[in-house]
């Protein structure tokens, strides 16, 4: 039986941020003013971005000390 690379909590905080990533990506579309140069676009939406491609960067990485083998 082939096992599966990451386990069960690798997979729940992937998916926990893609959907950070598009949360961040939708705040930044949604900005009013010109061409996204307010605060949506420019600050938060980045910063939510950045947050989600740490949090898919950790789910990688994360190797849980008493895994069943």
């Amino acid at each position: 039986m082939n096992k599966l690379p990451f386990g069960k909590k690798n997979y729940q905080w992937m998916i926990v941020g893609v959907v950070t990533l598009i949360a961040g990506f939708t705040i930044m579309t949604m900005d009013s003013e010109p061409y996204g140069f307010g605060f949506l676009g420019l600050t938060l939406g980045p910063i939510i971005v950045l947050a989600g491609f740490v949090l898919e960067i950790a789910a990688i990485l994360y190797t849980p000390s008493n895994e069943n083998k």
